[in-house]
C-alpha cells in the first residue's frame, strides 16, 4: 500500500500557518508542520491539533543550517506539496528610518529561506509531481505600490515573487509547480486586530488556490480571493 502524500507547512505555530494546518487536517490531509524549535507547548493551539496525521519538526528559517537539517530529515518521504508560509515583518522600514540589518534579515527569511527549502525538497516533490505555494503579500506588487515605505518587507516579498516565477520555469521538467499567493490583510499577530479579513476566510482562499494550481497558472501571483494579482 502506497504511503500517503504529505504537505509541508512552515511557520505553523500561529496565524496563517496554524490555520492552514488546521484546515488541511480537517479534510484528511497528512501534514508536516514546522516551528522554530519543533517543541509544542501542551497548551498551544498546535498541540490541540495533534493526531496521527500531523508531525511537527524544527525548522528555523532564519538559520540556513536548520533548514538543511530539516529537509534532510524528510526528503526521503512522499511529499505532495510545500506551503512556504514562514515570514517576518520588520519595524524600521521608512525612508527616514531604515534598518539595513533588519532588511537583510527579512530578505533571508522571506525570500532566501523559501528558495533553499524548495530546492532541498525538490527530489521528494519531483517524485510526486508536487506543488509549491509561497505566501507573499499585496505589498509585493509594484503596480499597486501607491504609498511607498515598508522597504525591507516589500523588497523581500517582491524577491520571493521573482524566485517563485523562476522556480516555475526551472522545475517544470520535474513536474513541480510553483506560485505565490497574497493572503489578504488578515487578523494575525502580524496583521493586527484591525485587519478586515478573518484568518479562516483567508486560509480557505489560500487552500482553494493551492488545490487549483496547475499548468495554466504555474508561476502566477495569485490572490486568496481567486484569480491573480498585478505584478
Amino acid at each position: 500500500m502506497a504511503k500517503p502524500l504529505q504537505i509541508v507547512v512552515t511557520g505553523a505555530n500561529r496565524g496563517l500557518g496554524l490555520e492552514i494546518v488546521r484546515q488541511l487536517l480537517a479534510r484528511g490531509e497528512h501534514v508536516i508542520a514546522t516551528t522554530r524549535t519543533g517543541v509544542i507547548a501542551p497548551d498551544s493551539p498546535l498541540a490541540a491539533l495533534a493526531q496521527d496525521r500531523l508531525r511537527v519538526h524544527a525548522c528555523d528559517v532564519s538559520q540556513p543550517e536548520t533548514i538543511a537539517a530539516f529537509a534532510q530529515a524528510i526528503v526521503a518521504q512522499p511529499l505532495g506539496g510545500l506551503i512556504n508560509n514562514a515570514g517576518v515583518w520588520g519595524d524600521a522600514q521608512s525612508v527616514d528610518n531604515l534598518d539595513f540589518a533588519e532588511a537583510a534579515a527579512m530578505y533571508q527569511i522571506n525570500a532566501l529561506a523559501p528558495l533553499q527549502l524548495s530546492l532541498a525538497l525538490r527530489p521528494a516533490l519531483a517524485r510526486s509531481k508536487g506543488k509549491i505555494l509561497h505566501i507573499t503579500s499585496g505589498l509585493a506588487s509594484i503596480s499597486d505600490n501607491t504609498s511607498g515605505g515598508n522597504y525591507g518587507y516589500r523588497m523581500s516579498k517582491a524577491a520571493l515573487n521573482m524566485m517563485s516565477k523562476s522556480l516555475a520555469l526551472d522545475l517544470a521538467s520535474d513536474g513541480i509547480l510553483s506560485a505565490v499567493i497574497e493572503p489578504g490583510w488578515a487578523k494575525t499577530d502580524m496583521g493586527g486586530p484591525n485587519a478586515p479579513t478573518e484568518v479562516a476566510d483567508s486560509v480557505r482562499g489560500v487552500i482553494a488556490q493551492y488545490d487549483g494550481l496547475a499548468l495554466h497558472n504555474n508561476g502566477a501571483y495569485l490572490s486568496y480571493r481567486g484569480g491573480t494579482m498585478a505584478w
